[in-house]
């Protein structure tokens, strides 16, 4: 019997008892079915691509630290791959979902039952498709409660309301992306900002079905929000009413009390709603904060309702809420970086503090020469985005694959620690010559436990803008940010080391530097990427591989028996 063979056989018997294994456990299973529903927003009627006909997507409840199956039957008409958005899946990255990082995609009439292993995460993040545009209206919140018998590090609020933020396009999501790919410019600006599915009174055809959020006087409610929009950073706010933030991205922070909040696509923020104004009716908003100079962006401001129960004379329309304007970087930049680990004796930090993998990645907007000036970025360019000067290119099959069964030639192993090219990162006029990037798909190998201190570093190439980072696998404590240009000997000093926020996703400020740092304990192929879709499609995403540890409970799980096929 050959090796192959022999490889082969043992995988499939440890496959089934696996599999045998989760059966015994009992798991809770829940089934996602793919498939389009038309649904009517602002006048008129399209299909889109649901789970189980419910736009948005059904909320799973979980306690921390537990494991469910997830059943996904893709009846649509388009690869489809779910990915938990923030769910470290700890040595099981053949769940996580990224298409053709982790695995290939679902084909249309094929399913896939993916694990989902939570471990430290206690709060909300939030479940969404990876692939293409599909996530536009494929997503739902993941509400992660504490285990049985332990409690929030706060008063038990008196409801707890899912707040999902998202975008809505008349014309068909995937005839857009399509577009936006053929052109190689910016792609087409939304219709609609939306709360929970809904656009609000101040669109067409939506005020009969504006999401109202019922509340008592004297009450406190947990607010869940999750930017799930597909190209924008928001702000939210609720009218007459502070908020206090107690979360962010599934772990909990100090109490911060505000008027607003920035929110990344792909972050989670959890905020307590006191309803302690005269009774009435008063708008929730979210809308844009863009911050790309010529870019076009959706000027309108998507509202819900919070409607006081007792009895009074509401007014003929509610009060909107003061929301920064759409370009104030500092007040997005300050917003986040206002965030603190909760960092008592009963939620310790563990930030790490003697470094031994020093990286810095440059994260930027490029362009490629297009054949005769045709395409629709600046002077007739190709529009692109690259970390660290490569381009990502997605492989022809899934990284992770091709790594746990040593498959040369799909990824190169040579992804830079450290910017390329140095040079004046953040100046406002820059050759056009550093605009191109090289094509690529690097990846980034990481031993195992080494601490890592990464410093994300925008640029003004092409276009100066923020940049939502997300990791895979991984949260991670953010130390630093600032404007400009990151300096090895001065920024340092000023880390946060104590009480850190630990987030996901972090937005490297415009023109300016984010330092993350967290430790490589997690084996497995893990995705990074700017959750701005249009900056993902053009290639603003890496890959990390962290290798195994030397003990089994530090080595990647074997391989499902039902991973889609490439």
């Amino acid at each position: 019997m050959s090796l192959i063979m022999k490889f082969s056989v043992l995988q499939i018997l440890g496959l089934l008892i696996l599999d045998g294994l989760l059966h015994c456990q009992g798991l809770a299973r829940h089934t996602f079915v793919v498939k389009d529903v038309p649904y009517t927003r602002l006048c008129s009627t399209k299909n889109i691509l649901t789970v189980n006909g419910q736009f948005p997507g059904p909320t799973l409840h979980v306690n921390k630290g537990d494991t469910i199956v997830v059943d996904v039957l893709n009846k649509g008409n388009y690869n489809i791959t779910i990915h938990w958005h923030g769910v470290k899946q700890p040595r099981y990255p053949w769940s996580d979902g990224p298409e053709y990082i982790t695995q290939c995609p679902i084909q249309p009439g094929q399913k896939f039952s993916q694990k989902i292993i939570f471990s430290s995460e206690e709060g909300t993040l939030w479940w969404h498709a990876h692939s293409d545009w599909t996530r536009a209206t494929v997503y739902g919140a993941i509400i992660i409660h504490p285990k049985k018998g332990t409690s929030y590090p706060f008063p038990k609020p008196h409801a707890e309301v899912p707040i999902i933020l998202g975008e809505w396009w008349k014309k068909d999501i995937m005839e857009l992306y399509n577009e936006f790919r053929e052109s190689g410019g910016d792609p087409n600006v939304s219709d609609a900002y939306t709360i929970n599915g809904q656009p609000g009174d101040l669109y067409p055809c939506s005020k009969s079905e504006t999401f109202k959020l019922m509340v008592d006087y004297g009450k406190t409610y947990l607010l869940r929000i999750i930017n799930a929009a597909l190209q924008d950073i928001l702000f939210f706010a609720i009218a007459k009413h502070n908020i206090t933030v107690v979360g962010t991205d599934a772990s909990y922070t100090k109490p911060l009390k505000t008027d607003y909040i920035a929110i990344s696509p792909g972050q989670t923020i959890d905020v307590l709603l006191e309803t302690n104004q005269a009774l009435g009716d008063y708008y929730m908003a979210a809308k844009v904060y863009s911050s790309a100079n010529g870019v076009l962006y959706d000027n309108t401001t998507t509202t819900a309702i919070v409607h006081y129960n007792q009895n009074y004379n509401a007014s003929s329309r509610p009060q909107l809420p003061n929301l920064p304007s759409y370009n104030d970087t500092n007040a997005s930049a300050n917003f986040t970086g206002s965030l603190r680990s909760l960092a008592d004796d009963n939620h310790p930090v563990h930030v790490p503090l003697n470094i031994s993998t020093q990286l810095m990645f440059t994260v930027s907007v490029n362009t490629f020469p297009c054949s005769t000036n045709s395409c629709q970025g600046p002077n007739g360019s190709r529009l692109a985005a690259s970390v660290n000067n490569i381009s990502f290119e997605l492989p022809s099959i899934d990284i992770l694959q091709a790594y746990y069964n040593h498959i040369s030639g799909v990824y190169g192993d040579q992804f830079p620690s450290f910017p390329p090219f140095i040079f004046n990162f953040t100046a406002e006029d820059l050759p056009l010559a550093l605009e191109t990037p090289k094509r690529g798909t690097e990846v980034k190998v990481l031993e195992y436990n080494s601490t890592v201190e990464l410093v994300l570093q925008g640029t003004n190439l092409a276009a100066g803008t923020d940049h939502p980072i997300h990791i895979h696998g991984y949260s991670f404590y953010v130390v630093g940010w600032g404007f400009g240009n990151f300096d090895k000997d001065k920024d340092p000093l000023g880390y946060n080391l104590v009480d850190p926020p630990l987030q996901n996703t972090i937005a490297v400020p415009k023109n300016g530097w984010a330092t993350i740092r967290f430790k490589a304990d997690n084996p497995g192929v893990w995705f990074m990427h700017c959750h701005l879709e249009r900056h993902l499609s053009w290639g603003m995403d890496m890959t990390f591989i962290v290798k195994n540890g030397s003990n089994p409970e530090a080595q990647l799980l074997p391989p499902p028996s039902d991973l889609p096929p490439c």
